[in-house]
């Protein structure tokens, strides 16, 4: 009878990539706004957070760059950019392209889509009770990503994640500097959900329209009257 074969020790378990995980961890401190807008972070001190040497954490630098969440200056450090006025326009108009023309494609919806809104708007209202805004955050633009989805235009839906890491830090934002924003979220969203759920068309984009017309108000304090 033959041997079994031998059972691995723990430590030859595949670890992520050392870039991978200095990625990672500089990716959520942004997205969470642990390093804020401005913060000058460095390849000694990150490289002492994740535990590796300063190679990978140049990779990883260099791959959040071309992101568009720092900017490297040389012999100084990455710079975190803050949100600014243009990305946020630029990302609120995207959204509104894409999202009301899927609410439209995804009304009238199937039961599957309905019950999934439904889900995700508990766990919503669960994330808010938490009080971590960062899974707020992600849980509202899963509510959005499922709209999208069944839509049932896979460019569509790809494009739309390429949003994902502007939409999670604007929302982050919002929260921080609006703290009654998100109970106001979880109205607009239950408004959004009785439309598609009834089968309106119309009144399911403007309650789309109205909702995702918020995020540049609000992130960039001005003012805006109900009816635009």
């Amino acid at each position: 009878m033959p041997a079994a074969p031998p059972v691995p020790p723990p430590s030859t378990v595949k670890q992520p990539a050392a870039a991978e995980r200095v990625y990672t961890h500089i990716k959520k401190g942004v997205l969470d706004r642990h390093y804020e807008g401005g913060t000058l972070l460095t390849e000694g001190d990150l490289a002492d957070a994740v535990g590796v040497s300063r190679t990978p954490v140049r990779e990883a630098l260099l791959r959040l760059e071309v992101e568009g969440l720092i900017k490297l200056y040389p012999k100084k450090g990455a710079l975190v950019l803050a949100v600014s006025a243009q990305e946020i326009a630029d990302v609120v108009e995207t959204r509104l392209l894409v999202e009301e023309f899927a609410v439209r494609r995804a009304v009238p919806a199937s039961a599957a889509l309905v019950a999934r809104l439904e889900q995700l708007l508990e766990e919503q209202k669960q994330r808010a009770l938490e009080g971590d805004l960062a899974e707020v955050a992600v849980a509202d633009r899963c509510f959005h990503v499922e709209i999208v989805r069944n839509a049932g235009n896979q460019i569509l839906s790809r494009l739309y994640d390429q949003l994902r890491d502007r939409q999670l830090r604007m929302g982050v934002t919002i929260m921080e500097a609006h703290p009654d924003r998100i109970a106001k979220n979880l109205t607009e969203h239950a408004e959004m959900l009785e439309a598609i759920r009834s089968g309106d068309v119309e009144g399911a984009a403007r309650c789309v329209r109205r909702h995702v017309s918020r995020v540049k108000v609000l992130v960039r304090g001005e003012e805006r009257g109900e009816g635009r």
